[in-house]
Order: C-alpha cells, then structure tokens, then sequence
C-alpha cells in the first residue's frame, strides 16, 4: 500500500506538472513568435545549427558521470538545462544538475526512512521527492533572480549607451564601458557580447546570442532596434531613449499589480501552510490521530487527495494572481 500511495502522489504530481508546462507553453506562444520575428531567426534554423555542438559536450558530460550523462541524453534535456544553467550564472553542467538531484534524492530518502518512525517511514518516499527538486529549484530560483537584477539595471543602461553615443563613441565601444560602469549580471553579459563582436563575430549575431542568453522581451526589442537601425539607419540614441522609457513605464504598471495582488499571493501562501503546519501539531499532539492515515487504506487515499487537491489550490491562485504586463 505505500508503493501505491506512491504511485498515486505521483500520478498526480505528473498530470499537475504536464498542466503547467502546456499552459506555459499555450501562454509564451505569442512572445514566442514575437521574439523570433524580432530577432529575424528561425527557432528551427537555430536548433539544427547546435545539434553538432550539443553532441560534443554531452560526450564530455559521461566522463564524469555515466549515469547523468545518460539520463540527459536520452531524454534530450542538453540543450534546455544548458540554457538553464547559463541563464542562472551557474558554471554547471547539465550532467551536473540531474546527479545532484539524484543525490538529494537518494540522501532525502535515507534521511527520511532513519529520522521517521516505523509507522511513518512511507513518507520517505514524499521526502526524497522534495529533496531531488531542491536542486532545479536552487537554479530556477537564482535564474529569476539574476534576470530581475538584469532588468533593474537594463532601461539605465540603454540611457548610458544613448548619451556615449551622444559624445561621438561607436556602438560597440559603448558596449564595452558597460562594464566598467554597471553591476553583473549586465556588465557580465554586454562584456560577452563585445568580446565576441572584437573577435570576429558579426555584431547582429553576438546581439542575437545575447538575446538568447538573456530571454527578456526588452532585450528582443533592444536587439531588433539596433539591427533594424543597422539596416535602414536613424537616430538609434533616441530610439533607446524612448525604449528606456518605456520599460520604466513598465516597471512602475508592474509594481502596482504586484501591490493589487499582494493579498491573493499572502491568501494562497497561508491556505498552503496551514494544512501544513496542522498536520505537524498533530504528530506529535495526538499521533494515532495521524497514524491512522499511514496505516489504513482509506486513510491513504484521503492524504493523497488532500495532497493533491492542495496542490491544485496552490496552482489556481498563483494562476490567478500572475498577471503578465
């Protein structure tokens, strides 16, 4: 009965997750295309350029795990957790984040099945599923950081480029005092791009990896300005004057409805621990309470609907409370 109490909390994590991802997917279609008709690059061009590229390092990914290196190939996870992890600013490999979440796994199910009484060593399995996503958790969590501080920093920097402009410097020169002035991630990133134009690469293409290693829609319109103004000419400091504006315009828009909203996000956070914390006041308040939800059949099927439908609550209010700008 465990095994399928197991089973069952998976199925359910499984269906939740492929929701979530259609839905993401069903709702970045359009800033999809957007992007790609920006940029004026095929998705599909992209891809079958990096095929050769991904094949090489997923190579070097088996020697120092066999068993992640598999895992990462055979479900095609190289190119997604690569861009991944480059966004998040960590020096991984993807190799690597699959063998850490399978570590985390493994040591949160032992820690489980030791720390846990006899009655209750079931929930171990609970336990190393929370543990083996800490890992990709961790990375999600540093890349929307990094791409917030990214954005923070990014309306200043197109004013900066404006006024070198102003003062006679090139373009790409003014890319390289970017780093000298601002903070990373931004100093970081416009380095790379000016490194890559000073050695050769065309400067359309060192934006366009930009854009890529940075997926914000403000730096798709900055890239397509700077190559439509390349092409067709114009006063392209103005133009990063009036774009700089307007994500500034953004930003306060979003802060309010980040202050509308504020009471949904604390409403969903509170119904979420609530149950939590209830069920850990019992433990150890009046265990035969909670025993009886380890032990009987029915009892596991009501924590696994309570699990689940928890979940699906969570899910429907932070659906409801995103509002996209």
């Amino acid at each position: 009965m465990p095994v399928f109490l197991f089973v069952v909390v998976a199925i359910w994590l499984i269906a939740l997750g492929t929701w979530w991802v259609f839905s993401s997917a069903s709702r970045r279609a359009d800033v999809d295309r957007l992007k790609s008709r920006l940029l004026g690059t095929s998705k599909a061009k992209r891809d079958k350029k990096s095929s050769q590229k991904e094949a090489a390092l997923i190579r070097q990914d088996q020697k120092g795990n066999a068993l992640a290196a598999h895992i990462v190939q055979r479900f095609q996870l190289q190119a997604r957790l690569h861009d991944l992890l480059e966004q998040a600013g960590l020096k991984w490999s993807p190799a690597k984040l699959v063998n850490s979440c399978l570590v985390a796994a493994a040591a949160g199910f032992f820690a489980g099945w030791v720390i846990l009484p006899g009655d209750y060593r079931q929930a171990s399995y609970l336990v190393a599923l929370v543990a083996g996503l800490a890992p990709f958790l961790y990375v999600l969590k540093q890349r929307k950081s990094r791409l917030r501080r990214f954005e923070e920093l990014f309306p200043e920097s197109l004013e900066f480029v404006a006024r070198s402009m102003r003062a006679g410097h090139a373009f790409s020169v003014s890319l390289e005092m970017i780093h000298r002035e601002f903070q990373e991630p931004l100093a970081g990133e416009f380095r790379r791009t000016f490194e890559e134009h000073n050695l050769g690469l065309p400067l359309d293409v060192s934006l366009q990896k930009l854009a890529k290693r940075v997926p914000l829609l403000d730096v798709h319109f900055f890239v397509s300005a700077v190559l439509l103004q390349k092409r067709t000419g114009g006063n392209l400091a103005e133009i990063l004057d009036k774009l700089a504006y307007v994500i500034r315009e953004r930003f306060k828009l979003r802060g309010r409805i980040r202050a509308i909203s504020a009471h949904g996000r604390m409403t969903g956070i509170a119904l979420t621990c609530i149950p939590i914390g209830v069920a850990v006041i019992m433990f150890y308040v009046n265990p035969d309470y909670v025993r009886f939800f380890f032990k009987d059949e029915v009892g596991h099927y009501m924590m696994g609907a309570a699990i689940a439908l928890q979940l699906i609550g969570y899910l429907v209010i932070q659906k409801i409370v995103s509002i996209e700008v």
